[in-house]
């Protein structure tokens, strides 16, 4: 019996956290949770944006011609990826995959979610008339991995006819 008596007597101390959402009384817990992913994608894009934009002579401006830039960016990282260890790749994939979901936000409009089996943001563009979603961090990493046959740019053209085309009912997912 002192076994249990053991863990019945077993003091924890419980820490008060932070929540993570605070809402004002009569707020939209959707809206609320929206802007949250906004703030979140565009704080990873801009950690590109401010570190490379010089770099790359202004051209990352969330424009879709600027993705080509950043294919370009994906393939020079490519080159050190064997050196960096899974943190890094894992940071920079957040980051480059925010930034491409955001130049898809911005030109298209759309809905963050968070897709729980592959651990990442997707955007839903369309609704509730269609459902186009783009998931983009996977994308980055197969990038690095393989080369220009995950070409970021042909990957986003494809989204992008997808979401000028779509239907009424039309539900489709790039990853």
């Amino acid at each position: 019996m002192k076994l249990f008596n053991f863990f019945k007597y077993k003091k924890i101390q419980v820490e008060d956290k932070e929540p993570l959402i605070v809402l004002d009384s009569g707020e939209d817990i959707f809206e609320k949770i929206q802007q949250e992913f906004i703030s979140k994608a565009t704080a990873n894009a801009e950690k590109i944006v401010r570190a490379f934009n010089t770099k790359y002579d202004g051209a990352f401006d969330y424009s879709i011609r600027s993705l080509n830039v950043l294919d370009s960016f994906i393939e020079d990282f490519s080159d050190f990826a064997d050196l960096s260890d899974e943190e890094i790749i894992d940071d920079f994939c957040v980051q480059t995959g925010s930034y491409i979901l955001e130049v898809a936000r911005r030109t298209y409009g759309g809905v963050y979610f968070w897709e729980d089996h592959l651990k990442q943001p997707m955007l839903k563009t369309g609704l509730p008339e269609f459902e186009i979603s783009i998931l983009t961090f996977e994308k980055v990493k197969n990038r690095i991995v393989n080369g220009d046959e995950d070409n970021i740019p042909y990957f986003f053209k494809r989204y992008s006819e997808c979401v000028r085309k779509a239907e009424k009912g039309n539900i489709v997912t790039f990853v």
